[in-house]
């Protein structure tokens, strides 16, 4: 279907659960208060992700994976990097905004997204009361995981999908110009600190949500206390669900490891320590394991909300040294005593010296052994991969603000600035900064070139090592 006869199938739709009419009020059985909000422009947005949270990531593969010319997106990128999108006004269905080309011509730019019916809101509200973590999650200006795959298994789309945002634009454009994509750029900005917005474009502000959680289950709590007024026989509580007894608490997370006995109150210190025991390397491996065991169960209390990655893996001898000298140091540059001996055979058993070891323990607490890789290999970018790269370095800046970069293999380094970026092979970029004439690992990665820079970049002018 050609784009214009999509948007004249989404004006027939219009007061039957799909976009809005002309007075706001489509897909809500006429309600009044649908509510808008307005936000001023915000200012610039140079060398940044436009989407630091999941929904607003999502709200963009929405966008970018959806336009037909992907040329015009990255025009769009552009023009909300330079702060040419002015105040954004939300409603439900439709996002406004007036964006300002470079010759400062001004185009008033809409994105569509259909509201959801009463009935898709009736069903929501269900699964929202139905933990109260969903609520408070939102509160706190979260979008809670678990809530969206259920809603969206319910028949309840919260997030836009592929070819769900509509453009309309002034300048004439039937798919997403770089005005709309402006706008949708701005908008991820603004989910990332309210994904209430995302709520309110499909249908239902915050006050008027909130309200309907409260008024039901206000309504819960009159059905439950009839029902125990009344009676109930005992089997038939324990048989149903809504009457069992809530599940404990689950336990909360130590802020910090605990601290495993010393050798000196399990052992008498007279006697003589047993061969081959080596008694600063066991407390060392105690100490170890009690920060694994943490990290379990801190995996173990995310499950619940939709966490990532397991904690625990297999690693290689080389990696498992370098975990291990991570323990020891816990986050200090160096140790003395019997811990400094053991930190110098973990050095000579995995290959490395101090300084090498000590850079790969900077790397393994940012992300394991995939930041450890990322520190000791070097391999050469080449065909679609290297393609990808290039163009997300190319969008990542404005020309008169982009960095003059030297490559050798994944390694992209920006000349006089003591900064580098490294191309992981999963396609995530890591910043690493020159200290004492090393490359050193600066911080987490990301899925974008601009937010890398950003974690390490100071601004500052220095010579860097090849």
């Amino acid at each position: 279907m050609s784009g214009y006869d999509r948007r004249a199938d989404r004006e027939d739709q219009d007061g039957q659960g799909g976009r809005e009419d002309q007075d706001g009020k489509g897909g809500q059985g006429g309600r009044e208060d649908v509510g808008e909000r307005t936000f001023a422009a915000l200012p610039p947005a140079p060398g940044r992700a436009f989407a630091q949270t999941w929904w607003g990531r999502a709200w963009l593969s929405a966008l970018e994976d959806g336009a037909l010319d992907g040329a015009q997106v990255k025009a769009g990128r552009r023009l909300a990097r330079a702060g040419a999108v002015g105040a954004v006004s939300v409603r439900p269905g439709r996002v406004t905004a007036v964006v300002r080309d470079r010759d400062r011509t001004a185009h008033r730019a809409d994105v569509l997204l259909d509201v959801l019916t009463d009935a898709q809101w009736d069903r929501f509200l269900d699964l929202a009361g139905e933990r109260s973590g969903h609520v408070a999650a939102l509160l706190d200006r979260d979008m809670p995981p678990h809530l969206v795959e259920d809603a969206g298994t319910a028949g309840v789309d919260l997030l836009p999908a592929l070819g769900d945002l509509e453009a309309e634009c002034d300048c004439g454009a039937w798919d997403h110009c770089g005005h709309t994509a402006a706008v949708c750029y701005q908008v991820a900005r603004l989910l990332d600190q309210d994904p209430f917005l995302l709520l309110l474009l499909r249908g239902r502000p915050e006050a008027v949500l909130l309200g309907d959680l409260q008024t039901r289950g206000a309504a819960a709590a009159v059905v439950r206390e009839t029902e125990r007024a009344g009676g109930v026989d005992a089997a038939e509580a324990y048989a149903a669900a809504e009457f069992l007894p809530p599940l404990p608490a689950a336990p909360g997370l130590p802020r910090e490891p605990g601290r495993p006995p010393s050798l000196d109150t399990s052992l008498d210190t007279d006697a003589p320590v047993p061969a081959g025991l080596d008694p600063a390397a066991l407390e060392i491996l105690a100490a170890v394991t009690a920060v694994e065991a943490r990290l379990m169960l801190a995996q173990a209390l995310r499950e619940d909300a939709g966490g990532g990655a397991a904690v625990a893996g297999r690693w290689t001898l080389s990696q498992d040294a370098v975990r291990l000298a991570a323990g020891v140091l816990g986050g200090r540059p160096e140790v003395d005593g019997p811990m400094a001996a053991v930190i110098g055979r973990l050095a000579a058993g995995s290959g490395r010296d101090r300084r090498r070891l000590a850079s790969a323990v900077r790397a393994w607490t940012y992300a394991g052994a995939d930041a450890l890789s990322v520190l000791e290999e070097e391999w050469v970018v080449g065909g679609e991969v290297l393609a990808r790269a290039r163009a997300a370095l190319d969008s990542a800046w404005e020309e008169d603000e982009r960095p003059v970069l030297r490559v050798r293999g994944n390694r992209w380094t920006a000349v006089g600035t003591g900064v580098q970026l490294r191309l992981g092979r999963d396609g995530r970029w890591w910043p690493y900064r020159e200290e004492g004439g090393r490359w050193t690992p600066a911080g987490e990665a990301a899925e974008d070139p601009a937010t890398a820079w950003a974690t390490v970049w100071t601004g500052g002018t220095e010579e860097a090592s090849s």
